[in-house]
């Protein structure tokens, strides 16, 4: 029989890197998650944080935190079906309901979690789920995990999109699911077609959110917001890891289709209830941003500030309307080495290699928090710009 940890002994490339100095990830942070950390004893920008409110460090949603613990201890010890529903989850799927003009919304430990628990559960023995290529990866493994046949279209490719719609059985149902706001390339799904095309041929529309509340549409309201597409998309999928300031994950549907979820989802069912606390952070982070609609304008006008620095200094980007700004490296080695000396002058940025991009198409992801400085952006544009320079590139087209 061979031996199952083979491909263990056999898996070298973490180490090949860590020989060359390369390896660009589990960095130690000393510091809060803000704008500036400490990292490996150094003081870095950081611009590789999803915390696109920059909530983490708000006094209030700190507090909220405390004091859930006091009231409610560490955890619940079980799941929502069981002992595990605190008045706090509910308060929360209530308000975040209203938020999105949704009938109901169901509460997962995490994001990755909600995409797996969403997709197995609505899609089953026949069905069909049809994905962009470029969703985020806890939607390919919900895909798995559901009964149904996975097929992809092109990035972004609304033909390939309706080829797909095309090989469904009139017997079968189908859900598109698309990211919103795309985690690598930070562009914007094409809703306004993809909405389009399942009215067409009667199929369902589920929207990854992770990037997009907090970060588009009416005061953060996320993607069918941006476009007003509100009352088409049938499922909105998100997450607290990023403008919510928290850890968990949420499905925002129909009264039917929650319910449905709730007692079908084997992830839902068979995981532990989000902790207090966490639950308390999110619910205090939503509030905030309902208070505080411009924190939703001042990330925008951040991320448009740095796109314009970048580009007076010759730095090639992928344009966007987020503040997620792909900058192009496109070699694996060269995009870790850039990432290692940018670290080393005091910015922290994210390496995109493959798998996560497609061969030769590495990049560095810069992600801006609303509460970035442009001191703080000017700084750190000088030294993308400076390092760059040290490691040339063959040029490419984009």
């Amino acid at each position: 029989m061979k031996d199952l940890f083979a491909k263990c002994d056999n898996y070298t490339l973490a180490n090949e890197l860590r020989a060359q100095g390369l390896f660009p990830y589990f960095r130690e942070l000393q510091s809060r998650q803000d704008t500036e950390v400490i990292m490996e004893g150094k003081r870095r920008i950081m611009l590789g944080s999803n915390n696109y409110l920059g909530l983490t460090t708000v006094p209030e949603i700190v507090d909220a935190a405390k004091k859930a613990l006091d009231e409610y201890g560490t955890g619940c010890s079980g799941s929502r079906l069981l002992n595990g529903t605190l008045i706090l989850h509910q308060q929360f799927e209530k308000e975040m309901a209203e938020f999105l003009g949704k009938e109901d919304v169901v509460t997962f430990s995490t994001g990755f979690q909600s995409n797996l628990g969403i997709i197995s559960a609505l899609v089953g023995h026949g069905d069909y789920v049809i994905c962009d290529r470029e969703n985020h990866a806890s939607i390919y493994d919900g895909c798995k995990l559901s009964y149904g046949k996975m097929i992809r279209y092109k990035h972004a490719d609304m033909d390939g999109l309706e080829k797909c719609l095309k090989t469904v059985p009139e017997t079968a149902g189908a859900l598109i699911v698309t990211d919103g706001v795309f985690s690598m390339g930070g562009d914007i799904a094409k809703l306004p077609e993809i909405v389009e095309l399942a009215k067409k041929y009667g199929a369902r529309v589920m929207v990854d959110d992770a990037h997009a509340l907090g970060v588009i549409g009416k005061g953060g309201r996320g993607t069918a917001s941006y476009f007003g597409l509100e009352d088409q998309v049938d499922v909105y999928m998100g997450t607290f890891s990023k403008s919510l300031a928290s850890l968990g994950g949420y499905m925002a549907a129909s009264a039917k289709v929650a319910d449905f979820v709730r007692c079908n989802s084997r992830p839902y069912i068979f995981s532990a209830s989000i902790t207090p606390s966490c639950i308390a952070v999110a619910t205090a982070s939503l509030r905030f941003l309902k208070a505080h609609p411009e924190r939703v304008d001042q990330l925008q006008s951040i991320a448009s500030y740095m796109r314009d620095q970048l580009q007076a200094k010759g730095v090639k980007i992928r344009m966007s309307e987020t503040p997620i700004i792909p900058i192009f490296t496109y070699d694996t080695i060269r995009t870790l080495q850039v990432q290692k000396a940018l670290y080393e002058r005091g910015v922290y940025v994210n390496a995109s290699i493959p798998p996560s991009t497609a061969p030769g198409e590495a990049l560095l992801r810069v992600s801006l928090m609303a509460t970035h400085t442009r001191a703080q952006v000017d700084e750190a544009v000088e030294i993308i710009a400076e390092t760059l320079k040290d490691f040339p590139n063959e040029e490419k087209t984009v």
